[in-house]
Formats: C-alpha cells, sequence, structure tokens
C-alpha cells in the first residue's frame, strides 16, 4: 500500500465508535468486518505480514461496502476511504476480480458495449416489475424496474434563458446517461427554472467509480484523464453539476487519482468545480413550484453525507416543496447495500444490509423514497418490489421538477 494511503490510518486508536455505523459488522457481528479490524488487517498486510492476495483478507477487504459511514463518526479523524481503494488496488493486483463484476465495469465503461445493451434492458423495463423477486435474475430485474420515471412530463425544457445565468455543464455519466435519462431531463429544467445557463460537453463518460471502489485504480484513471480533457473546454467559471451522488464523491478526487499524472492539475481545478445538484439548488433557494401532498422517506446516499459532507441541502430542496411531508426511518444513516457494484460480488451480505433498511422504510410508511444515486435507487427499489411493497424510488429533483411543472413553470 501506498505510504499516503497509510498515512490517513494513523489517528486509529481503535476506540471502537465506528462499529455501529458499519453495515457489514451490523449483519456479520464480525470484528474483521468492521473498520478498526479492517484498519488492522491493511496495516498487517503493508508490513508484509500477510501476502497480498491472502484469502483471510481478501475476503474481509473485499466485504466492505465502502460506504465511508465510518469517517463522520471517528473522534480522531481516520480517512478510511483511501486506504480501502489502495488496498483493494493491491488485491486487484494480487487475484482477478469477480468475472461479472469485470464484465459489468468493461460495459459501463464502452458507449459502443453499454449503450445496446440498456437500450435492450430499457425494452424490458415495462414487465420487470411483475417479476421482481430475491433470486439473482429477479432482483436484477426489480433493478430495473426502478430504473422507472414516477411521473411522465409533458415538459420538453425548461423556461427560455438569455444565456447570462451562472453557466453549468451537466455531468452525464455511463448508467445515469441511459437508464435514468428523465433524471438528467429533470436536473436541466429544474436548473434552468433557477437561473443556471447548460452548456454541452460532448465526450464525457464513466466517471470511473465503479472502477476505482473496485481496485481497478489505472482503469479508474484513464476515465479520469478522459473526462479531464472533455471539461478543460468547458466555458470559463463554468460548474460541473452533478446527480448521482458516487460520480460526485469520485470527481471531487480526481486531483488525488491522478497523483502524479500530467494532468494532475487539471484534475485538482475540475474537482474544484463539482457540485451537487443539491448544492447548486440549495444556494439559489430553490425557486417555489406547486404542491405536492406527498409523504416522502428521504434515503441519503452514502457518497453524498459521508464522503461529501452534504447533508443538509438536499433537505432543503425537498423542504422547499409546498405540501411534501418528510418521513424519517431509522436505518437512513446506514448504507442500503448497492455500492457500485458490490452487489454483483457480495450477494449475501448486501441483502442481508437492504433488508434492514426495507423493513425500516415499511414501518415509516411513505408515499415515496428519494435517493440521490443510481445504484441506491435501484437497489431500494429492488429490496422494496421484492418485499411486496409498491413504493416508488426517485431523485430528490424529480419531485422538484414534478412541482414545477404543475406549476406551469415550462415550456410545452
Amino acid at each position: 500500500m501506498r505510504a499516503s494511503a497509510l498515512a490517513g490510518l494513523d489517528p486509529c486508536v481503535h476506540c471502537g465508535f465506528c462499529l455501529q455505523s458499519c453495515p457489514t459488522y451490523l449483519v456479520t457481528d464480525d470484528e474483521a468486518d468492521s473498520p478498526r479490524g479492517r484498519i488492522v488487517l491493511m496495516r498487517a498486510m503493508a508490513a508484509r505480514r500477510f501476502a497480498p492476495g491472502d484469502r483471510v483478507v481478501a475476503h474481509h477487504l473485499d466485504r466492505c461496502l465502502g460506504c465511508r459511514a465510518c469517517e463522520p463518526v471517528c473522534p480522531s479523524g481516520v480517512e478510511y476511504g483511501p486506504a480501502i481503494e489502495d488496498a483493494r488496488r493491491v488485491l486487484h493486483d494480487a487475484r482477478p476480480l469477480h468475472p461479472v463484476v469485470r464484465l459489468t465495469h468493461a460495459i459501463m465503461t464502452e458507449p459502443l458495449f453499454r449503450r445496446p445493451f440498456l437500450t435492450a434492458a430499457r425494452l424490458v423495463r415495462p414487465l420487470a416489475a411483475s417479476l421482481a423477486g430475491r433470486s439473482r435474475p429477479g432482483f436484477a430485474l426489480g433493478m430495473l424496474a426502478a430504473t422507472r420515471p414516477l411521473h411522465t412530463h409533458k415538459a420538453r425544457h425548461g423556461p427560455p434563458t438569455d444565456g447570462t445565468g451562472t453557466p453549468v455543464a451537466l455531468f452525464r455519466g455511463c448508467i445515469m446517461d441511459d437508464l435514468f435519462s428523465h433524471v438528467h431531463d429533470a436536473t436541466e429544467r429544474v436548473l434552468t427554472a433557477n437561473g443556471y445557463a447548460l452548456h454541452g460537453a460532448a465526450g464525457q463518460g464513466c466517471c470511473g467509480a465503479l472502477h476505482v471502489h473496485a481496485g481497478q485504480h489505472e482503469a479508474g484513471r484513464e476515465l479520469a484523464r478522459r473526462n479531464v480533457e472533455v471539461f478543460s473546454s468547458r466555458p470559463d467559471g463554468a460548474i460541473i453539476a452533478v446527480n448521482a451522488a458516487g460520480c460526485g464523491a469520485i470527481l471531487k478526487e480526481y486531483g488525488r487519482l491522478l497523483e502524479g499524472d500530467p494532468l494532475q492539475t487539471q484534475g485538482e481545478m475540475l474537482a474544484a468545480s463539482v457540485r451537487d445538484v443539491s448544492e447548486l439548488l440549495s444556494a439559489r433557494g430553490p425557486a417555489p413550484g406547486a404542491r405536492l401532498d406527498l409523504r416522502v422517506a428521504y434515503d441519503p446516499p452514502c457518497h453524498l453525507a459521508h464522503a461529501q459532507r452534504i447533508t443538509a441541502e438536499p433537505e432543503t430542496l425537498l423542504d422547499a416543496i409546498e405540501g411534501l411531508e418528510r418521513v424519517r426511518h431509522h436505518e437512513a444513516d446506514l448504507c442500503c447495500g448497492s455500492a457500485g457494484s458490490y452487489s454483483l460480488a457480495q450477494p449475501a451480505v448486501s441483502l442481508a444490509v437492504l433488508d434492514r433498511k426495507v423493513a425500516a422504510i415499511r414501518d415509516a410508511g411513505p408515499d415515496v423514497v428519494a435517493s440521490g444515486n443510481p445504484g441506491c435507487i435501484m437497489q431500494i427499489g429492488a429490496g422494496l418490489l421484492a418485499a411486496g411493497l409498491t413504493i416508488p424510488v426517485v431523485h430528490p429533483v424529480e419531485l422538484l421538477d414534478w412541482s414545477y411543472e404543475r406549476a406551469g413553470r415550462y415550456a410545452y
């Protein structure tokens, strides 16, 4: 492991404050599946007391969700996220990834593969909910069903602008662009309605988060280089707006990811310009819309709340909608078990973590669940369908967009 990643673990005093924030520890009750247990394993691996490919070490490090919920509760300020990523880089070099994970990452990386595959998935989507369940195929169909839009909009675009608003380029990503294009459309309409001027960034692609979190460090760096080059041509001062928490978290760390690369400085500049859509909207109010009488359970994505430390802004967005009542549930601060491709590689632990959240949502009884990350939307949505619950899961910006459409803020 690199010295810079290990240094982030130095403040750990093994106090145990992290234990109750760790979803895997809560479902396995195994100290080696807790942050402090994994820190012991990472330090031992770095000191070569274990071989990089040791099966026991790999087993427990692979079972980490990478949710980083341990970081905000740590009184010593341990930087766990970069260390687990670097440890997985070492593991990846020592043994191959799960073949399904490797295939998934390859598809997401290359648009020539991704677009036909996800286009075919969209054709199946109308039937997916009726076939959803807890089996591997049934759960996959449930995840696909969860990508459906909550509401079919008549609006084509937002109010006309004179181009003098704050310039914003939307990061479109991979799965968001193909299965959640309705969220991109809603984001563009809502940003325009709040005084932002949209600019395109042709040629952008996958952010690399899936790859970095799984240890495919060089693949993640290559994807970062491509995006840095694409966004270097955006207008001066243009903000990069992101509506996927996992993408936003890795984009904000492009400087660290590209350490030692000729594009590191440009990566740092890109990272400094990235904002989650909830940050941009809460900074503007946001503008009022029409009333929505809904009980909404907001479920914070881990890489928004823990990695980016953005907690109040999405709630500000939801609270701006008249009539909307936010319903709290006791598992909101814990991971849903999606964690990028984790649910493919660790299905049993992923479902055990998800079951806690589904039970909490059932007890809260919302009309809608809102979460700002595609993996979370798909995982929670599939879990609810498998439990026989017809509670839709949406992006928060979809609700604001629906409110704006009802208020007549859009052109048709």
